[in-house]
C-alpha cells in the first residue's frame, strides 16, 4: 500500500491554479523536460481554455517521496457549486491559491466556505509574487479575516503559507527569498495534509463523480471511505432513495499523471475509478455485497434560474446544425442531467420546449455553447429566476456583488446598482482602484454586465455568488430600449441601414440575411420598432449630382452568448446555431405580436 495525501485546489478565475498543477506535474517528473506538453494540461475542455475557467473538476496524481499525492482541481466560480461539494468529499486538505495583487476574491469564499465547513486542513499559497506592486504580506492578512469571518477552526486559522510564482516555477517560505523549484511546497502538502483516515469494516465508497467512455458507458469515480475494492468483486449498491441493486466489479482504475491505469485492488483512502456499476448516480454508495452501509448522499444546492429552451423553428433551421429535432433536444438534455448535478429539466407548454433549470446565467451559457458546439439548434428563452414561498412571503434568490473599477467610475457604478435595488454594503480602496460591495436580487443582475461594462469604458471586474432567498424586493426596471425588428427576409442593404442610421444602433451589417421578426437592432425609443433593411435605391435613368456620396455605417454590435441571454426582451428568443447567435421576436408576424398586445 502506499502512502496517501488528498489535496483540493481552490483558486480564483485567473488566479493560476492550472498553471501551479502544470509546475507541480513537471516537478515530479511525470514528464520530461523535452516532453513538455501545450499549457494548461487541465483545462482540457474547449470552453474551459478560452473562458480561462474550470468548469469540470479533474483529478491528477503525483509521486514525491514514495507518496501518492493526489491533486483535485476544483471549479472556481459558484454557478457550479454543484460539482464544488462532491470534489471536496474526495479531499483531506485544501491549498487555497491567492494573487497577491488582488487578494482573495468572493468566489473563492464560496469554495473555501464549503471546505471549512467539511473541516479540512487548509495551505495558503499566495501566487504571482513576482508582479510589480503586489502586497503579499496584507494579502495574508486579508486571508486570515476572511477564514475567521467563515467560522474557522483554531486549528484552520493556524495555517501556514507558502509564496511563490507559478509562473517562474518556485514556491518558497519567504517571498524575499526565491527558491529554485517548488520543493517547498510539496514537502508542505506532505508534512501538513493528513492521511486519510481508515476506518475498519467492509466496504464503502461514496460515488462522487463520473466519467464517460464510448466503449464501456458511465464510469464511478469516488473515493473508498474503508475496506478495498478489487476486479471481479460482487458489491451492493446504495442508492439514495435506500433502494440496494447488485452488481459486480468489471474493471478497476486508478489515477496516475493527467489518466488512468488498471489495478487490481484499490485501498481505503485512495481515489479510483469503477467500471461495471450499471445504474448508478452520483451521490450513491458502493459497499459490500452481504451487510451494504450507505454513506450520507451529497445534498446539492438548489437552482435559482431558469430558461425555456425549444427546437430552432426560425425560417433559417436546419442550415448549419446536425440536430434540430425535439428528440435530439430532449435526449441531449437526458445525457446531462446525469452529469451535472445542479441541472434539473422539467416538460415546457408545447412537446418541443424544456425549462431547464441551473445555477446562473454562466452555468447555463456553458451548456448551451457546448450543445452548439456539437451541431444543435435551439431556440432559447429569457433567463428567469426562480421565486420560492417562504412562511407565506414571496422570496426570492438575493447575490452579493463585488466591483473592482477605477475611482472615477465609482458613482456611476453605484448608481446602476442601486436603480437595480442593490444595496451598498461595503466601498474601499486597493490602490488606484475602489471594490465596491452590493447586496443585490439576482434579477438585477440579469443585463448588468453589459451596461457596466459599457458604463466604465471595459475597467470593471465583476463578480457574485448566491447568499439566500430573502423577501421580494419589487419591481426592477427593465431594459429602457425597444427592438428594431426586421418587416420582411431577404438581404440587408447599406443602402437601407444608412437611411435609418437614426432609428437606433444595429446588430447586423450589409449583406447579412434577415428573416421577417427577426432584432436587427435597438431602438432609441422604448417602443418596439419595424424596418425594412432590405431595401434597394431605385434605378433611374437620370443621373444626379452628389446623391451617391458614400455611405458610412457605424460597425454593428454583436453579442456573445451571455450577452444576448442577459439582453433579450420576455417576447424574444436567442437562436443558437453551430455557426451563429440571432435574437427574434417569439412571434414572427407583426399582426400576431399586435394581437397579443391588446
Amino acid at each position: 500500500m502506499l502512502k496517501i495525501r488528498n489535496i483540493a485546489i481552490i483558486a480564483h478565475v485567473d488566479h493560476g491554479k492550472t498553471t501551479l498543477v502544470d509546475k507541480i506535474l513537471m516537478q515530479t517528473k511525470l514528464f520530461k523536460d523535452h516532453e513538455t506538453p501545450g499549457d494548461l494540461i487541465l483545462d482540457s475542455n474547449d470552453l474551459e481554455r478560452e473562458r480561462g475557467i474550470t468548469i469540470l473538476s479533474k483529478n491528477v496524481s503525483v509521486i514525491y517521496k514514495d507518496i501518492k499525492i493526489n491533486i483535485i482541481d476544483t471549479p472556481g466560480h459558484s454557478d457550479f457549486g454543484g460539482e464544488v461539494e462532491r470534489v471536496l468529499n474526495m479531499a483531506d486538505g485544501v491549498l487555497l491559491l491567492v494573487d497577491a495583487f488582488e487578494g482573495p476574491m468572493p468566489q473563492t469564499r464560496f469554495v473555501l466556505q464549503k471546505a471549512i465547513q467539511l473541516g479540512l486542513k487548509p495551505i495558503v499559497v499566495i501566487n504571482k509574487v513576482d508582479k510589480p506592486n503586489c502586497r503579499p504580506e496584507e494579502v495574508q492578512e486579508e486571508v486570515f479575516e476572511l477564514m475567521f469571518s467563515l467560522d474557522a477552526t483554531e486549528d484552520q486559522l493556524d495555517f501556514q503559507t507558502v509564496y511563490g510564482s507559478s509562473k517562474e516555477g518556485w514556491m518558497a517560505d519567504d517571498f524575499k527569498k526565491p527558491s529554485k523549484d517548488i520543493i517547498p511546497l510539496l514537502d508542505k502538502i506532505i508534512e501538513i495534509i493528513p492521511e486519510p483516515k481508515v476506518v475498519k469494516g467492509t466496504l464503502q465508497m461514496l460515488i462522487t463523480s463520473l466519467d464517460y467512455s464510448a466503449y464501456v458507458g458511465r464510469i464511478a469515480v469516488g473515493r473508498i471511505n474503508r475496506g478495498e475494492i478489487k476486479v471481479g468483486q460482487q458489491i451492493s449498491l446504495c442508492k439514495r432513495d435506500g433502494k440496494v441493486i447488485r452488481s459486480k466489479i468489471k474493471e478497476l482504475y486508478v489515477f496516475v499523471g493527467m489518466g488512468k491505469v488498471k489495478a487490481d485492488v484499490v485501498y481505503a483512502g485512495d481515489i479510483c475509478a469503477l467500471v461495471g456499476v450499471d445504474g448508478f448516480e452520483i451521490g450513491d454508495t458502493v459497499a459490500d455485497l452481504e451487510n451494504p452501509e450507505a454513506l450520507d448522499p451529497i445534498a446539492i444546492d438548489e437552482p435559482t434560474m431558469s430558461m425555456l429552451f425549444t427546437i430552432n423553428n426560425s425560417p433559417f433551421f436546419g442550415r448549419d446544425g446536425k440536430f434540430v429535432t425535439s428528440r435530439h433536444l430532449k435526449e441531449r438534455l437526458e445525457k446531462e442531467l446525469e452529469k451535472n448535478l445542479a441541472l434539473k429539466v422539467s416538460p415546457g407548454e408545447t412537446a418541443d420546449s424544456f425549462v431547464v433549470y441551473g445555477r446562473g446565467i454562466l452555468h447555463l451559457s456553458v451548456l448551451i455553447e457546448t450543445m452548439r458546439r456539437e451541431g444543435y439548434e435551439i431556440q432559447v428563452g429569457q433567463p428567469q429566476v426562480l421565486i420560492k414561498d417562504i412562511g407565506g412571503e414571496k422570496c426570492e434568490p438575493i447575490e452579493q456583488l463585488a466591483i473592482d473599477l477605477p475611482e472615477e467610475y465609482s458613482g456611476r457604478a453605484i448608481e446602476m446598482v442601486t436603480q437595480k435595488k442593490g444595496e451598498l454594503l461595503n466601498m474601499e480602496r486597493k490602490g488606484e482602484r475602489i471594490h465596491l460591495e452590493f447586496k443585490i436580487p439576482s434579477r438585477g443582475l440579469i443585463g448588468m454586465s453589459n451596461n457596466m461594462l459599457t458604463a466604465t469604458a471595459g475597467e470593471a471586474v465583476m463578480s457574485h455568488r448566491f447568499i439566500a432567498y430573502e423577501p421580494y424586493k419589487g419591481l426592477i426596471e427593465a431594459r429602457v430600449n425597444g427592438s428594431l425588428i426586421a418587416m420582411e427576409g431577404g438581404t440587408s442593404f447599406a443602402y437601407a441601414l444608412g437611411k435609418l442610421t437614426d432609428r437606433g444602433k444595429f446588430f447586423i451589417g450589409p449583406t447579412e440575411e434577415v428573416y421577417e421578426g427577426m432584432v436587427v437592432g435597438e431602438n432609441s425609443r422604448a417602443n418596439d420598432l419595424v424596418l425594412n433593411v432590405t431595401k434597394t435605391k431605385k434605378q433611374s435613368n437620370v443621373r444626379s449630382s452628389g446623391t451617391d456620396d458614400k455611405i458610412v455605417l457605424a460597425p454593428p454590435i454583436r453579442f456573445s452568448l451571455e450577452e444576448a441571454l442577459e439582453y433579450i426582451q420576455k417576447d424574444e428568443y436567442v437562436e443558437v446555431t453551430p455557426n451563429a447567435i440571432r435574437l427574434r421576436k417569439i412571434y414572427l408576424k407583426e399582426f400576431e405580436r399586435k394581437r397579443l398586445s391588446h
